[in-house]
């Protein structure tokens, strides 16, 4: 299972701002940290402002920080929000989908994969990352 460069980027931001819960960060800051498009880095920030995942506050000062804890975001909610759909192969368009005994079986994979990403918040992956901002070679202020 692959997911989109669009998950990619969106839990790249939501790990970024959980090292930095003090503070407003800007598109800018998080696109160089990581040496991505800051183009393609805002269209996932405004959907997760827009879903609740992040607040933005406008102007000179502004920025991006998270809009709840990171215990309070679950993994598997963003993949799901993220994602357009989880069809390992194309079963909805397949004439013999209604009798072939894969679909079900993927089915269940994709629940399975689902149902362990819930079982983790971003605060779970944060712990698990340590100091990932030393490798990022970033200045936490």
């Amino acid at each position: 299972m692959r997911l989109t460069r669009y998950s990619d980027y969106a839990m790249r931001v939501l790990l970024y701002l959980g090292q930095r819960p003090d503070r407003l960060c800007s598109a800018a800051e998080i696109s160089k940290a990581y040496g991505i498009s800051q183009n393609h880095l805002m269209k996932v920030i405004n959907d997760l402002v827009r879903t609740g995942y992040l607040a933005s506050v406008r102007g000179r000062r502004g920025g991006v920080r998270l809009a709840m804890p990171p215990q309070e975001i679950c993994i598997g909610a963003v993949m799901r929000h993220t994602e357009q759909d989880f069809d390992l192969v194309g079963c909805s368009t397949c004439l013999v989908a209604s009798a072939c005994g894969l679909t079900s079986v993927l089915e269940e994979a994709v629940a399975a994969f689902l149902g362990v990403l819930d079982r983790y918040t971003l605060a779970d992956v944060l712990a698990r990352r340590g100091g990932f901002l030393d490798l990022l070679n970033v200045d936490t202020e």
